[in-house]
């Protein structure tokens, strides 16, 4: 069973999040903020990460320079309310696998496909 880490601030965010991907079967850590994130991906090594961008503490593109400094390839997708083509495009310079756009669809397949392509690579 696949570990992913959530690390959105968003409580309501990272349930809907935990809820879409338990029922498939992944096994859900969580962070509230990008400093606990990214504690927590050195430590658990996760097989995926969904990284918001905006957060208080440590925003997700620090956070994601950061785990990509540890020299951690896990892949990474960014989660955000941010629509301008300048944040998705250093996501992705920066090693980010995909860049998702808030709200996440609870009845969508986009994460549990989007997921499930970044571990099958």
């Amino acid at each position: 069973m696949p570990n992913i880490l959530v690390i959105d601030d968003s409580w309501f965010q990272r349930a809907s999040i935990r809820s879409i991907l338990e029922e498939l079967g992944y096994h859900i850590l969580e962070a509230e903020n990008g400093r606990i994130g990214l504690l927590m991906a050195v430590k658990h090594e996760p097989d995926c990460v969904l990284l918001d961008v905006l957060m208080p503490e440590m925003d997700g593109i620090t956070t994601l320079r950061k785990i990509r400094e540890q020299e951690l390839s896990m892949p990474i997708i960014m989660v955000t309310a941010d629509t301008q083509d300048t944040t998705k495009q250093q996501c992705l310079q920066l090693g980010a696998q995909q860049v998702l756009h808030k709200p996440i669809d609870p009845d969508g397949d986009l994460l549990p496909t989007v997921v499930q392509q970044a571990l099958a690579r």
